[in-house]
């Protein structure tokens, strides 16, 4: 096993992850998070189509109460 062995951490290195530079953290923030909206959109509008389905499916069907 050797003990004298040196190591480096991947944090240490200038270029580990995000951008920098200012301009280069402007132009990536720009857009805004288009993918999250995109897929929050998607999940709101499954749900509610869902929810719709299901009461026009089971509830309608039944008719009126009473």
């Amino acid at each position: 096993m050797e003990v004298n062995s040196s190591h480096e951490s991947a944090a240490a290195e200038p270029h580990s992850g995000a951008p920098t530079e200012a301009d280069a953290a402007a132009e990536a923030l720009k857009r805004g998070p288009v993918g999250a909206l995109t897929l929050s959109i998607i999940a709101v509008a499954t749900l509610f189509i869902g929810w719709i389905l299901f009461y026009f499916l089971l509830f309608m069907g039944r008719g009126p109460v009473g």
